[in-house]
């Protein structure tokens, strides 16, 4: 009985030991649980070449992008930099209106920087391009010496490359950071085509309307409808012819009368 007593003591005196304890700790501060904040959404990935086959007609410009490769150099500017992309497209009678000069004659390199000049390593709104206009010439994805110059002339783009100038004529895509205008001519580079450039032929003069002359030289005469109508007519002419006739009377020698 007696063990019995201490083992209740032993366990009253160490729950009021334990109790104490705690009352001498601290409070903890209550912990605040911030939300985590959500992933930005990526860029959505922009396949030009579905794009560009589905806007068209670009089958020309697209035919050349993918056997020059070009087209996964674009791709790579599109969507895994952060300058994105500025892609001018001629349609397909840009191309087949070609004439002079002819892109058969040009080597594989040539053409590929034939591709990149169309391609700006930066993504430009159509509002941009007013900015751009009293910048000088800007850089291609070609690099070098393949720049091209841009005004803006009332809200419509012009784009100059010494052997083309032509004007963006429609958007085909413009979200960034990948802008796709459609253009009515194909670019051409000097850097490829060289500096002797053709100067175009005037057009022609407008042939003025000429009505017909009342007066004119006629076909058989040559006198005009004025001075006939000036002379008198063939029946005046006989009626006068009758009077002369009869006035006329010449008394000759010998008695005889001659009417004329």
């Amino acid at each position: 009985m007696d063990s019995i007593k201490i083992l209740i003591c032993l366990t009253t005196l160490l729950f009021m030991f334990t109790y104490a304890q705690a009352a001498t700790l601290p409070e903890s501060p209550p912990t605040i649980l911030t939300p985590t904040p959500a992933p930005a959404p990526a860029p959505e990935y922009v396949n030009l070449a579905d794009l560009l086959s589905v806007a068209g007609p670009f089958s020309t410009f697209l035919k050349y992008l993918e056997s020059t490769k070009v087209i996964e150099t674009l791709q790579n500017q599109a969507n895994n930099t952060e300058e994105g992309i500025t892609l001018f497209v001629p349609k397909d009678k840009a191309f087949s209106s070609l004439k002079k000069p002819s892109l058969s004659n040009l080597t594989a390199d040539q053409l590929k920087q034939l591709c990149l000049f169309h391609a700006l390593p930066h993504y430009y709104s159509l509002s941009d391009f007013k900015n751009l206009s009293g910048e000088g010439p800007i850089n291609t994805l070609a690099g070098g010496s393949y720049t091209l110059n841009f005004t803006d002339d009332s809200g419509t783009v012009r784009i100059g490359s010494g052997w083309t100038n032509t004007v963006v004529s429609s958007s085909v895509h413009s979200t960034d950071p990948v802008a796709i205008y459609q253009v009515n001519k194909v670019l051409l580079p000097e850097a490829i085509f060289g500096t002797d450039i053709p100067t175009p032929a005037p057009a022609p003069a407008p042939v003025p309307d000429i009505a017909p002359v009342a007066d004119s030289p006629d076909a058989d005469g040559g006198k005009g409808s004025a001075a006939k109508a000036s002379s008198p007519s063939s029946s005046h002419r006989i009626s006068w012819w009758s009077v002369w006739r009869c006035l006329m009377v010449v008394v000759v020698s010998g008695g005889f009368v001659v009417v004329l």
